[in-house]
């Protein structure tokens, strides 16, 4: 056991967690950053950050990768004073002013206050050769990777919300713009489904999937099915252009399982938060993508945790707690 006890315990290293350890300790609060594998979450699979400010250093010059932009996140957090250690959380207890973390190897850590920041993650589908082309050509984000795109096809795949707005945003960089969808319609807003219809650089492929996905170090080929014919057909970009994209968007998985039972979650999985990203548990917060929000993006996390941070400091402030006996169990 951790004998000490800490002002903040955050659990998740992504740009959540990051900007509220850093928040944290800059206001001289003792922060310690719980993360089980591998510190920025998606946000390292990304080659190049074009859209979090600061990111574009010279005109037209990529300088920030998302690997580099959690490097300076988590240099800076501790250049403040906050500890990280590599350790999966299997248990918490939120009862109590004093909240209990246990790590996956029997260590437990006290804090008086905890942020959640364990985000959500994109549904994959599962398609041999997706896993090795993502951030290759297989993106799950078009706010994220589109003018990666420009001037090339694209196909989009889902049925809902999502898909069917992420297809039209889409179209701004891409030559032509495919929805391929499992389901014989949308089943989002008509509204957003005339939009689509309209717009002439978008086909639509319904009772369709795709099946495989092939290149070496970058998409170049793919394969799809109807569902209700059996038919196959291949995509092949044409030689002089060699690639093309796959934009996956059928849905987010909250990382919030470990959190069940401890703290209000709602339906979907999400964490649902107040203004100040403090969930139904005084003391414990929740911020980034598992939080029900329209945007998820590493500013949009970012500004989670440092909300997070600022309000622990004040409830810190008017927070009157007495130190439990030592438990080395």
């Amino acid at each position: 056991m951790d004998e000490k006890i800490y002002d903040v315990i955050v659990i998740g290293g992504g740009p959540a967690g990051l900007s509220a350890a850093l928040y944290a300790s800059r206001s001289k609060l003792s922060t310690l950053i719980l993360e089980k594998e591998k510190m920025g979450e998606q946000i390292v699979t990304t080659k190049e950050v074009a859209n979090y400010p600061g990111s574009l250093f010279e005109t037209g010059k990529m300088e920030t990768s998302g690997p580099k932009l959690i490097g300076r996140m988590i240099e800076q957090a501790e250049h403040f004073g906050a500890k990280r250690v590599m350790k999966g959380v299997a248990d918490v207890d939120f009862t109590g002013d004093i909240k209990k973390i246990i790590t996956e190897d029997g260590t437990k850590f006290l804090s008086k206050t905890v942020v959640i920041a364990t985000g959500a993650y994109p549904r994959k589908l599962g398609t041999p050769g997706e896993k090795k082309l993502i951030g290759k050509g297989v993106s799950y984000c078009a706010t994220c990777d589109a003018d990666f795109f420009e001037d090339l096809e694209v196909f989009c795949i889902g049925a809902g919300y999502a898909a069917a707005e992420e297809a039209i945003y889409l179209t701004k960089f891409a030559k032509k713009v495919t929805i391929v969808a499992r389901e014989p319609a949308f089943t989002c807003a008509q509204s957003i489904v005339d939009k689509v219809m309209a717009n002439p650089k978008i086909e639509v492929k319904f009772n369709s999937e795709v099946i495989d996905m092939r290149g070496d170090g970058i998409l170049e080929e793919a394969t799809f099915r109807n569902n209700i014919t059996g038919e196959t057909w291949d995509f092949i970009p044409d030689k002089e252009v060699g690639t093309f994209g796959i934009f996956v968007f059928v849905g987010y998985v909250p990382a919030t399982d470990l959190f069940k039972g401890h703290v209000k979650i709602d339906k979907r999985g999400y964490i649902p938060t107040e203004e100040l990203m403090n969930t139904n548990i005084p003391g414990v917060y929740a911020a980034g993508d598992l939080r029900p929000k329209d945007l998820r993006q590493v500013i949009t996390a970012t500004s989670d945790g440092a909300v997070a941070a600022t309000a622990i400091e004040k409830y810190l402030a008017h927070l009157d707690v007495k130190t439990p006996e030592k438990d080395n169990k």
